[in-house]
């Protein structure tokens, strides 16, 4: 029979679950999913660090940290942010959500959560604060009426962030405008600091953050007087926690690129129509090559002397399975092949005309997303990617580092391919000295799948002891100064407590379109 499974090395394939990460799929939220209208790709990002490491929890916390929620508890958060669990990896270090608007990452220390569309995301985080209390245990506050929760955990560090929308007014909640937003933030955390970076009239990029050992606002009327717990911890495990920290905070590095205006021929690939026609294509050109092999293989079944003993419908059969059971539609090969007459007779799979994870994971390879980070040097990475009606496209990928006892990194990528709207992101925090490649390699590659009118590059970069010299934050801005094809407009790079963060925004030499969408206008 025709094999439709999905290759090992994607989460997709039941086969792929035993020894590697765990993928659940949500059939509920995956009816009527539909990205036929106007779609904000532009997605709001927030991380929440309760800890600088995994590996310096708060003795009070639970040991798995937030990683012991329950996934049912993470769906309700989810609904007041209004988006849906479609699926979920469960690796050993993260796992990690497809949602219906984008994704999220949930690590023991630390989640984050990215979600697109007119999603409430910051209606969510008073939630999440009190489930990393109530759940994970982690150290927490009496409740604020502000917080509208019962408690709320201390976070280490926040981190919000967002491009400028390209249909603001269509937003909904503390998402209206960027000064709604840190209003909402700053009701929560005590000596946030909100930027905006980039032309106020052209491309740019919105952050809030809170410094190490974030303070919460306190309740404006306090219930009952608090004690102060002081613990002496001994010396050795002091210096232990602040290696942890030193060493998990060095590595963090995040990487994003979110472009617009995409080429249309590049963005074609993101339909369901379009990904449906390469998925038959495979099917059929495989089905072709496997009877070619059989013909090869087994000479004419009327040649009996090679199968003494054989009943001639005992050859057939076996020339049949040799045919059928060799045809792999998820081969790499072109799409260029038509069926034959011979071939029409073979179904074609219901779940490769239909959205859902088998195009999805189709599209991942054919556009060439799976090999920014190739099995061949990832052995244990795992892919989870989800094609829409009638087209829109997102993907997790959960990657371990290839050498022993490193960490866990995660990748991301989110299409919203309509012209009058095109967008695509792409997110990972794995680190550039990990790939053995330099960031604008990276940055050319994807940027080579989708080929963006205009594009904008953050790269946030822990800094080390010997980096607090400003100077060398500038050296770091001189990355990925030239990439083919573009012309870098705009270069900014901030000195942050414990970051540097280098922003950047280019234009493609031959693209002829107008003038950047602002948004926010009166902001």
């Amino acid at each position: 029979m025709v094999n439709t499974e999905v290759p090992k090395h994607y989460t997709t394939s039941p086969s792929s679950f035993n020894g590697t990460p765990l993928l659940t799929i949500n059939r509920e939220a995956t009816v009527d999913l539909d990205s036929t209208n106007s779609f904000e790709g532009p997605e709001k990002l927030l991380e929440v660090w309760f800890s600088a490491s995994p590996l310096c929890l708060p003795e009070a916390s639970s040991p798995g940290g937030l990683r012991i929620v329950p996934s049912e508890v993470w769906k309700e958060m989810l609904d007041l942010v209004n988006c849906k669990v479609l699926s979920v990896i469960e690796s050993e270090d993260v796992d990690a959500y497809l949602l219906s608007e984008s994704s999220m990452f949930v690590f023991p220390h630390k989640l984050i959560l990215k979600t697109c569309g007119t999603t409430t995301l910051l209606s969510g985080l008073p939630k999440i604060l009190e489930i990393a209390a109530l759940i994970a245990k982690f150290p927490h506050s009496l409740a604020n009426t502000l917080r509208g929760t019962a408690t709320a955990a201390i976070p280490y560090r926040v981190f919000y962030s967002r491009k400028n929308f390209l249909f603001p007014d269509r937003q909904r909640g503390p998402h209206r405008s960027w000064r709604d937003e840190v209003k909402s933030l700053d009701r929560l955390f005590l000596g946030g600091s909100a930027y905006m970076i980039g032309k106020m009239n052209g491309e740019h990029w919105y952050l809030y953050l809170t410094e190490p050992n974030t303070m919460l606002t306190p309740p404006a009327t306090p219930e009952r007087e608090q004690t102060v717990k002081v613990l002496h911890l001994p010396e050795a495990k002091l210096r232990a926690k602040a290696q942890a920290m030193e060493v998990d905070e060095g590595q963090d590095e995040t990487l994003e690129i979110l472009m617009t205006d995409l080429e249309p021929e590049n963005a074609e690939q993101f339909y369901l129509d379009h990904a449906s026609a390469v998925a038959e294509g495979q099917y059929f050109q495989q089905a072709h090559k496997a009877r070619r092999d059989a013909r090869k293989q087994l000479g004419s079944i009327n040649d009996m002397e090679k199968f003494e003993g054989f009943e001639a419908f005992e050859v057939a059969e076996l020339a049949g399975s040799i045919c059928d059971d060799s045809v792999d539609v998820f081969s790499n090969n072109s799409d260029g092949y038509s069926a034959s007459a011979s071939e029409e007779e073979l179904t074609f799979p219901q779940e490769l005309t239909t959205e859902g994870h088998a195009l999805g994971t189709v599209v991942s390879d054919s556009s060439g997303l799976s090999a920014v980070y190739p099995p061949s040097r990832y052995p244990d990475a795992r892919v989870d990617a989800y094609l829409f009606t009638p087209c829109g496209f997102s993907a997790n990928g959960v990657v371990p580092s290839p050498e022993a006892g490193g960490s866990t990194h995660y990748f991301t990528v989110h299409v919203t391919p309509e012209p009058h709207c095109s967008y695509a992101s792409f997110e990972t925090n794995v680190p550039a000295s990990q790939t053995g490649r330099e960031t604008a390699d990276v940055i050319q590659q994807v940027v080579g799948i989708f080929r963006p009118g205009r594009f904008s590059v953050t790269l946030f970069e822990a800094k080390e002891a010997m980096d607090e010299d400003f100077n060398v934050a500038k050296k770091k801005g001189s990355k990925f100064e030239g990439i083919q094809g573009y012309r870098r407009v705009d270069r900014i790079v901030h000195d942050l407590e414990g970051y540097d963060l280098i922003f950047k925004y280019y234009e493609r030499f031959d693209w002829e379109g107008g003038a950047p969408r602002l948004g926010e206008l009166g902001f």
